[in-house]
């Protein structure tokens, strides 16, 4: 038995009958585990993990469960890899099957009553990072500082650093960055959001119910999450219109779109290049009117 399979079966006090690899993830490795008892688990480690790794997503996951909003995988074990158990996050097992009529309605008003639960201030009161690049979540009380210092700022700073962007559009970025007060719209108090919801972070179960997994959750403008929705597609025009009645956006949201897309671009202009830095600079000229 390896490590892995060892610290699932002690975690849980059951033994492990049998593992499957599952796909999917650009840092972990994940797995199905079969219990003697019956149960099936999601299991996932990581060879290197940076500190605080499995803890953070747990304490994400955790907080996105407790406003009781949309369904949430229930945390079973996890451990960062101190002590003698591997690195490793155990969750609860979610059959997967497509959706019905009515899922993506259901998923839009879950995501408001999620957002409505708010959070104590923009970023995370544990001022844990979130992401692959690790960005610093230390609370703000406005918006426009949060995006500005926690966000944007240093991952321009990364794309410095790694040759990710053109100087041209770093210079953009820049007057972006200057101009938020006036760019993001009227205030708004923090929502709780996911952080990443791209739909690969999205499941539907054989009932056809909606699951949130692998959060970079923190306390944000809550047209982030549904900006980030809309980047690469996955959910159907009746998730946002529910959204829409339920929790009414700001007059212009449609505007700010590519502004609340930035970040993601950025992110992957950072880690994989491509298209990507023509993309944000589409977005830059598209928050700039341009």
């Amino acid at each position: 038995m390896d490590s892995l399979a060892r610290d699932v079966a002690t975690a849980l006090g059951a033994t492990v009958t049998s593992r499957s690899r599952l796909g999917g993830g650009d840092v972990a490795e994940s797995f199905r585990f079969e219990l003697a008892d019956g149960r099936r688990v999601f299991a996932k480690t990581h060879r290197a993990p940076p500190p605080g790794f499995f803890t953070t997503e747990a304490a994400g996951l955790a907080w996105l469960r407790d406003a009781g909003a949309v369904r949430v995988p229930a945390v079973l074990a996890v451990s960062d890899g101190d002590g003698a158990a591997s690195p490793h996050l155990v969750l609860e097992w979610v059959d997967e099957d497509r959706g019905r009529a009515g899922t993506e309605r259901e998923l839009g008003t879950q995501l408001a009553a999620l957002h409505r639960a708010g959070a104590p201030s923009f970023g995370r009161e544990d001022r844990r990072t979130t992401g692959s690049r690790r960005l610093p979540n230390d609370p703000c009380e406005t918006w426009v500082e949060f995006y500005a210092t926690r966000r944007l700022e240093p991952l321009a700073r990364l794309a410095t650093d790694g040759h990710a962007l053109p100087a041209d559009t770093l210079d953009v970025l820049d007057v972006v960055i200057d101009r938020l007060a006036d760019l993001g719209g009227p205030p708004e108090p923090p929502a709780r959001l996911h952080g990443d919801l791209w739909a690969g972070n999205r499941l539907i179960d054989t009932s056809g119910d909606s699951w949130l997994i692998d959060p970079a959750a923190h306390g944000g403008h809550r047209e982030f999450d549904l900006a980030m929705m809309r980047l690469f597609g996955g959910y159907g025009a009746e998730c946002y219109e529910a959204y829409a009645d339920a929790f009414p956006l700001a007059d212009g949201w449609e505007e700010r779109v590519p502004l609340h897309q930035l970040a993601p671009l950025v992110v992957h202009a950072i880690k994989f290049g491509g298209g990507y830095a023509s993309a944000t600079h589409r977005a830059l000229d598209a928050v700039l009117g341009a």
